[in-house]
Parts: C-alpha cells; sequence; structure tokens
C-alpha cells in the first residue's frame, strides 16, 4: 500500500492484488520506528497516525536490555509510535485508495511471464493483467520470489516461539506476577493485554522450523511447560509461530519484477524491524520505479534500489540475528548491557535499530551526503511539509542556485534554517541528501544523475 500511493503520487497507473477478502486481524507488529515515524510525516499522513497511536519514548533496548535511549537524537520525531499492524494496514490502504491505486481483494497471482516491454500476471479468477513493471510484496513465502526463482539464502531457525490472542480466565494481577518471574530467565515469554479483552501471549515452542499451525492445546502445553499454569488459555482470535531463521534474496530485481518487504528478507521480530523495513524498501522505490514508467529516469536508477536496500536488510538480519543470541545468553546480554553505557555504542545500536543512521553510499565523503536529512524548522516552515508532492528538493539558503531544466521534476525552494550548515542541499524525493554546497556545476551534475537530463526550453 505505501509503494501504491508512492507510485500514485507521480500519477502512475497502480493495481494492488491481495489474496485475502478481508485484511487479517492478526496483530503481528505494535509500532512505527522513527524512520518511518518521519516517512509518514514526509507525506502528509502523520497526523491519522497520531490519532490512532500511542506515542512512547524513543525505543532505547536490544536484545532484552532495556535502557532509555540516548539523549538529541538526528530527529524531530524522538519517540515510538505504538499502533497495531492491522490499523497501520488500514491507514496506508485507505491512502492508496485516495491516491487513486485500484485494490483487487480475494484474487491471488498464480503466474507471471516478462519480456522487454512488461510482465504479465496470470491471477486466480483467471484474468490477465499486463503492467510495465510488477513488484512482489507478497511476504516471506513470496510467491513472486519463487516464480522468478530467485535464491533465498540464510540460516534457519533455532528457537521458535508460539504467537497468538486468546481469553485468559485468570485474574490480571496473576498473569502479570507470573510473566514477571517467568521472564527473569525466558525472554521469549510474554503475557499482555490487548485489545477487546484478549491476551496478546507469546511463549518458546517445543521445537524449531516446523511449519505447522499450531493448535490451542500445544499453547497450553508449553504455557504450562514454561510458567506452571497456562492461565486458563481459551477462545483463540489467532494463532501462529515464527522463529529467528534470517534469509535475504540475492536479487530485489530481475528484469522488470523486483521484490520488497518480506518476499525480499526475513529475520526474528526483535526490535519490531520487519513492518518498519517494509515500508523503508516501498519508500526508496516508489519514485525510482514511477521515473522510469513515466521516461525520466537517468541510466542505472531503478538498480540503485538493489544496491542501497539490499545492505540495509542484510545489516538488519544481522542485528536481529544478535539480539536472538542474546535473549539466549546471560552472559552475553550482561557484556551487551555495559558496552551500551558507551554512549556512542548505545546511539549506533538505537541508530540501526531506528533506521534513521542508514547511510547509503553515493560515492563522497561528506558525513551528510547519503543520510536522509531531519526535519528541520526553516523560516517559512518545515522541511518535511515541503517533500509532501514526491518530487526532488533543492532548499537553496544561498538564494543564488537554479534547477532550470529539471523544474518539472523538483522543487528549488530559497529559505533558511538555523539547523543546517550548508549553502543548499539537494534531496532526492525520499529525503536523502546527494549534494550539498554552492557550486552551480556541481548541482547540475547531480541533478543529472538522479533526476535525468534537463528538459529543453520551451
Amino acid at each position: 500500500m505505501m509503494l501504491a500511493s508512492e507510485l500514485r503520487l507521480h500519477g502512475v497507473r497502480v493495481v494492488v492484488v491481495e489474496k485475502e477478502s478481508e485484511r487479517p486481524p492478526h496483530v503481528r507488529s505494535l509500532g512505527l520506528h522513527i524512520r518511518s515515524i518521519e516517512i509518514m510525516d514526509q507525506r502528509g499522513l502523520l497526523e491519522r497516525f497520531l490519532e490512532a497511536g500511542t506515542q512512547y519514548p524513543a525505543a532505547g533496548g536490544f536484545g532484552g536490555v532495556h535502557k532509555p535511549a540516548p539523549e538529541r537524537l538526528d530527529t524531530a520525531h524522538a519517540y515510538t509510535l505504538g499502533i497495531p499492524q492491522p490499523v497501520t494496514d488500514r491507514l496506508l490502504a485507505e491512502h492508496a485508495t485516495e491516491a487513486g491505486a485500484e485494490i483487487r481483494t480475494g484474487c491471488a497471482l498464480t503466474g507471471l511471464t516478462q519480456d522487454d516491454y512488461g510482465v504479465t500476471a496470470e491471477l486466480s479468477d483467471g484474468t490477465r493483467l499486463r503492467g510495465s513493471f510488477l513488484v512482489g510484496c507478497d511476504g516471506g513465502r513470496s510467491t513472486v520470489r519463487k516464480l522468478l526463482g530467485v535464491d533465498f539464502p540464510g540460516e534457519p531457525s533455532r528457537n521458535d516461539a508460539l504467537l497468538g490472542e486468546m481469553e485468559l480466565t485468570a485474574p490480571a494481577d496473576e498473569v502479570a506476577a507470573v510473566m514477571t518471574e517467568v521472564r527473569k530467565t525466558q525472554l521469549r515469554f510474554g503475557a499482555g493485554p490487548t485489545q477487546g479483552g484478549l491476551y496478546r501471549v507469546v511463549v518458546p515452542a517445543a521445537e524449531a522450523g516446523s511449519a505447522r499451525q499450531p493448535t490451542m492445546e500445544e499453547f497450553r502445553e508449553q504455557l504450562r511447560a514454561y510458567a506452571g499454569t497456562d492461565f486458563g488459555a481459551h477462545s483463540p482470535r489467532w494463532l501462529s509461530r515464527f522463529g529467528d531463521a534470517t534469509r535475504l534474496a540475492a536479487a530485489f530485481r530481475t528484469g522488470r519484477v523486483l521484490l520488497a518487504g518480506d518476499a525480499a528478507h526475513v529475520h526474528p521480530p526483535l526490535g519490531g524491524q520487519g513492518l518498519n523495513l517494509g515500508v523503508q524498501d516501498a519508500f526508496n522505490l516508489g519514485w525510482k520505479l514511477a521515473a522510469e514508467v513515466n521516461g525520466w529516469a537517468p541510466a542505472g536508477l531503478l538498480d540503485t534500489y538493489h544496491a542501497e536496500r539490499h545492505p540495509v536488510a542484510a545489516e538488519v538480519l544481522e542485528n536481529t540475528r544478535v539480539q536472538s543470541e542474546m535473549l539466549n545468553s546471560a552472559p552475553v546480554r550482561g557484556l551487551i548491557a555495559r558496552l551500551m553505557d558507551f554512549e556512542d555504542v548505545h546511539r549506533y545500536l538505537v541508530g540501526q535499530v531506528t533506521a534513521i543512521d542508514v547511510r547509503y553510499d553515493f560515492g563522497s565523503e561528506q558525513v551528510l551526503v547519503g543520510r536522509r536529512l531531519k526535519d528541520v524548522r526553516l523560516k517559512h516552515g518545515r522541511l518535511f511539509e515541503l517533500m509532501r508532492t514526491g518530487r526532488g528538493l533543492l532548499l537553496d539558503q544561498s538564494g543564488r542556485l537554479s534547477v532550470a531544466g529539471w523544474t518539472d521534476r523538483v522543487d528549488h525552494v530559497a529559505d533558511v534554517s538555523e539547523e543546517l550548515d550548508a549553502a543548499a542541499v539537494l534531496l532526492r524525493p525520499d529525503g536523502h541528501v546527494t549534494w550539498l554546497g554552492d557550486d552551480q556545476q556541481g548541482l547540475e551534475a547531480q541533478l543529472s544523475r538522479w533526476f535525468g537530463s534537463p528538459s529543453r526550453p520551451a
């Protein structure tokens, strides 16, 4: 839905094919980290999310070690937004629909073929769709990835857990007391109240690597094994199983077919990074794919999607593997906890989990180039309000530069900010800095690199 909205922002016709007839009730993701919150702000969606969610202090923990987040994080949104995944799904679907995306539910992809001019998708209702490109956002068991034959190497799960929402007959204070005691030695255990009088329960599974759907009796057995009681668990709303397997697609692009989100990478849900990583994939890909469809993309622009996002996903897989090891070892947790007392270490880990430290390699030694620019205050407003068009942006404090030739793709704003120590910065539509300085010739080289050839004067 995020990708569909980004494409519609550039006038690209989009069809979203969703095999489920109704939105699943599963609450797998519990919130948004800083970078995803910034993305919602950059597209004018944040107020909707704030109304539906709850703000908490920014995430400062890592692998079962809980510490307050470092002060003065490089963001104007130093908080975590607690919001259940079904609500996030709904808000993004509403936004995509408002933007003009066509959404077909109850219809699965069954086959695809591609040629030099486009992709043909075969659907479960017997119809076919023809488009310039196809993107598989269809999860860890991605049909698109399998049809492409893309390798999905990685490590199998060594620790599985059961997760579900259900009713408990035990009193709330008893559940809380038992959970607190069990979590002194078993951090993969938890039981907390959620919406509708239900409890969200997680407990280690008896075996790893199983694809079998868990049963309520299996939940009760594992609860008794770890907590000495099953809390009178009954009437599950949904049950699932997850592990700590890590896998990363060998290629995020194969011709005119691309992968995003869990279709491109799977990892343990530690640190709550999964949904956030997928949203950020879409934000990186959307404007590039639109540029290709609309005919102004410079050579190689679409290939930068894999070049930029594959390393980011690899780092997330690595940090979730580390966190998984920490949950299994008190000595390792103790060591990491002591290291996190060094502010640079703590800030580095928080920057990884919240994605505010992502820096793409643009071949520049300037520290800011390749990073996203936070929402700086300007004399006449703020940066993120200027980015809602989805276009590139030259923020020009000198007032002497020009984007002539690229005005159909790049906005030019002459304004000043006390928070920005540069004469001017050129931002991509995803907010990452491609250039800073005061040299018109250098600016035009980067405009050509990211936004294609200049248009001829009328």
